[in-house]
């Protein structure tokens, strides 16, 4: 049976209708296995879900409830409601959270350190096809046996096989011009704005992330100071040219700067050399292992491609953003972008790594025109979920003039050199409101971001 989401009309539905009459017996558990509307101090939840048959919940139990979730009503935004989820897992010592407003359904996993780890995401409608990867996370069976070990001992174990928390975004499309480049150094910026030590990796060989960071700013070849030491170099071998070797800093791009590993345009002459070398698809883990203590978050601009330079940033990533600018092209690209995520989970595994995680599709480049936002905007997001069984990220980034020139600003009294900026330093040089709108689409996909990968 496939639930309809129309069916909730308001938070009460949500909780009857799906989570008692739908999802809740999909997972296998009965009415003994939980209990509604708990209230303890001052903590009043929306639902509250236990795995063994006990009288109602009692707070200083041995065993804490495995599962809470909070159902909100279908107009609300489940990104705002993570850090109350956060709130109850660590008072409770609960080990999974779930949020769902009838549409979307949302999972996490709380660690050693109460932060929450985003397991999965997609619409309630998809949750038919999807319920056998919900069970293997929520089911009865998989977490009954598991009530009497310690949340701690099971978090610990995955702590030390990771040193740090450092994370890993790839931000892919093969179909290009859908704003990829716009997408990574922005939010890179935005990210390093709110402190966060931020890694940038052009693995590109149009070297556009490059050039939007500041590091092109040379006219003549003979200037050129990226052709002997970019990404190439870095995955030629394992024996040297490592990140801090190639590393460099963005040149007058955004406050505060952020380290770029920069592309260049000779990149595509290295191809067939690598491709003989199997081993050059893992060779990025290994070295961006090595500075897990250096960076909080990673952010990788791939080509539009189905090629080796595509393949190893999606084999190094923990998560993948797909930006769209939702058009027909670039929706029915998704489905080739799910097969090819399918190809590098199946190489993932062979290396024990886990599979990728789609954080979702970005609308990006998106028109202001409200006829079109009123009319075919709405469609084209719901082809998404629907046909492609893709999650769609909350998050809109809007085709906005000061983006574009942002990223072609230039020194026009030193002979138009490059002087490309993010849109935030944009602002600061040119305050209008359409590049504060531009800066505020970016400060919510950083949000949003790093609500899913925390």
């Amino acid at each position: 049976m496939v639930f309809k989401p129309e069916s909730c009309r308001n938070e009460r539905e949500v909780i009857s209708k799906l989570i008692v009459s739908y999802l809740l017996p999909q997972l296998g558990y009965s009415p003994e296995n939980w209990h509604q509307e708990v209230k303890i101090a001052n903590l009043h939840l929306d639902f509250l879900t236990l795995v063994v048959p006990v009288l109602p919940f009692v707070s200083n139990r041995i065993r804490p409830p495995c599962i809470i979730i909070e159902a909100r009503h279908p107009k609300e935004k489940l990104a705002r409601q993570s850090r109350k989820l956060k709130r109850y897992l660590t008072k409770l010592n609960a080990r999974y959270g779930v949020l769902t407003n009838g549409k979307k359904l949302r999972i996490y996993q709380r660690n050693i350190d109460d932060e929450l780890r985003f397991v999965l995401e997609c619409s309630v409608g998809e949750i038919t096809k999807k319920i056998n990867d919900i069970r293997a996370v929520l089911g009865k069976e998989k977490l009954i046996d598991s009530t009497q070990v310690s949340i701690t001992k099971s978090a610990g174990e995955a702590v030390n096989q990771e040193t740090s928390d450092m994370k890993v975004i790839a931000i892919y499309h093969n179909k290009g011009g859908v704003g990829k480049t716009t997408v990574s150094v922005n939010l890179g910026a935005s990210l390093s704005r709110k402190g966060k030590k931020v890694l940038l990796i052009d693995m590109d060989a149009q070297a556009n992330t490059t050039f939007a960071t500041g590091l092109i700013k040379f006219q003549f070849d003979e200037d050129d100071d990226i052709i002997d030491n970019y990404v190439y170099h870095l995955l030629e071998s394992g024996d040297f040219n490592f990140i801090p070797d190639i590393v460099r800093r963005s040149d007058a791009f955004n406050t505060p700067e952020l380290d770029v590993v920069p592309s260049h345009i000779n990149l595509i002459e290295h191809q067939e050399k690598l491709n003989k070398i199997a081993v050059s698809r893992s060779r990025l883990i290994v070295k961006l292992n090595q500075v897990r203590d250096t960076y909080d978050i990673v952010i990788i601009d791939t080509p539009p491609s189905r090629d080796l330079y595509a393949e190893i940033p999606l084999i190094a990533a923990d998560y993948l953003i797909i930006p769209s600018d939702m058009k027909p092209f670039a929706n029915q690209g998704l489905k080739n972008v799910i097969n090819f995520v399918r190809q590098i989970n199946e190489y993932r595994e062979a290396i024990s790594r886990g599979p990728l995680v789609i954080l979702g599709v970005l609308p990006s480049k998106i028109s202001t025109n409200s006829q079109y936002l009123k009319h075919t905007f709405p469609r084209q997001k719901n082809v998404v979920p629907e046909r492609y069984n893709l999650p769609l990220m909350d998050s809109i980034i809007y085709e906005r003039l000061p983006l574009a020139n942002a990223l072609s600003y230039t020194k026009r009294d030193e002979g138009d050199i490059p002087d490309p900026k993010s849109i935030f330093d944009f602002c600061k040089l040119k305050p209008m409101s359409s590049a504060e709108q531009a800066a505020e689409d970016f400060e919510s996909l950083t949000s949003e971001v790093m609500d899913k990968i925390q």
